[in-house]
C-alpha cells in the first residue's frame, strides 16, 4: 500500500501520433491522440515539441485527480516503426521526450508488450525469481 503512494512508475507505449500511459502502481491508464501529428513518414517521433507536449498532458491525466505530480521512472516502448531495432537517435528522442515530461529515470524497451511486473523489473533492474 505504501509503495503505491511512494513509487511512481509509468509505462508509455508510443504509437503513430498517440501515447498510451499507464501508472503501474495504481493501474490507471490514459490514451491520447495528437491533434497535430508528431509522426512523420520516416520517424515515429518526427515533431519533437508536439510529442513532448502531448506526453506531458497524458502523464498529467494519468495522475489525476491527485493534487501532486511526482517525477516518475518511465519505461518507454515504441509499438510501431521499430523494425530492425532503434537507431541511437531514435532511442535518444524517446529518452529526451520522457525527460522533458519529468522523468527521473528512463528505460527504452523494444519488444513484446510488458506486464506490470515486467515494467517494474525493467524500471528498477530487478530480476524475477
Amino acid at each position: 500500500m505504501l509503495s503505491k503512494l511512494l513509487n511512481h512508475t509509468v509505462y508509455v507505449k508510443v504509437s503513430k501520433n498517440k501515447f498510451t500511459v499507464k501508472h503501474i502502481e495504481t493501474d490507471n491508464e490514459v490514451s491520447m491522440n495528437s491533434t497535430a501529428p508528431f509522426t512523420t513518414e520516416r520517424l515515429l517521433v518526427g515533431n519533437f515539441f508536439v510529442a513532448e507536449l502531448l506526453l506531458k498532458e497524458t502523464i498529467e491525466k494519468v495522475y489525476k485527480p491527485r493534487w501532486y505530480f511526482r517525477t516518475p521512472v518511465i519505461v518507454m516502448q515504441p509499438t510501431t516503426m521499430h523494425e530492425g531495432g532503434l537507431s541511437e537517435v531514435e532511442e535518444r528522442i524517446l529518452m529526451e521526450l520522457a525527460a522533458g515530461a519529468g522523468a527521473r529515470k528512463v528505460v527504452v524497451w523494444v519488444g513484446n508488450e510488458l506486464t506490470n511486473e515486467k515494467v517494474l523489473e525493467k524500471a528498477y533492474n530487478k530480476q524475477a525469481n
